[in-house]
């Protein structure tokens, strides 16, 4: 019995540690625009008690001219009010690998677009790291607040891979969009 359950402990680490590659021939100008985000996947602990409060938001991607990626994330709150955040993330040597660091969240974050039809849907995989701890957190973004059964089994079956319990996997709710400033 112990070493069966070792096995699974084992089996569950190796896939936690699964090294995620970007897309092939990754086109960062297509990424550029409004996207939705409506799918939310993490191993982090906070997520257990916030997950019935998150709803969709939208985030705008744009490339800058030296390669990197303006991100700028909105979200409705439920008072009307919006919540931002903006991140520069910055080119890597891999076409779809980004780094950037949160002030907010001070955390360091290893960025990848792993799947993208740059008029549909992106997959993306971000592992963040704070006081040497990582955290995995998968968003699926796509370019309208409707997403196909398929994909959303693709984005859960991806999770599910990246070591992510079904617990802590979302497909968010529709939310109200916040005006831009």
């Amino acid at each position: 019995m112990m070493l069966r359950m070792m096995g699974v402990l084992l089996c569950a680490a190796l896939v936690a540690c699964i090294d995620v590659v970007p897309q092939k021939d990754f086109n960062l100008e297509k990424m550029a625009g409004r996207w939705w985000i409506v799918g939310f996947a993490t191993n982090a602990h906070w997520f257990v008690s916030h997950k019935a409060d998150m709803k969709m938001g939208t985030s705008v991607m744009l490339p800058t001219a030296g390669g990197d990626l303006d991100l700028t994330y909105t979200n409705l709150n439920a008072d009307g009010t919006c919540w931002r955040m903006t991140h520069l993330a910055k080119k890597t040597d891999i076409p779809g690998r980004f780094t950037f660091t949160s002030q907010r969240w001070n955390n360091e974050n290893d960025m990848r677009v792993v799947a993208v039809q740059y008029d549909d849907f992106a997959l993306i995989h971000t592992i963040k790291t704070k006081d040497g701890v990582p955290e995995v957190l998968n968003k699926l973004y796509s370019r309208t607040p409707e997403v196909s059964t398929a994909l959303q089994q693709k984005f859960m079956q991806f999770s599910l891979d990246t070591g992510i319990i079904s617990d802590n996997i979302a497909i968010l709710p529709k939310n109200g969009e916040c005006t831009e400033a």
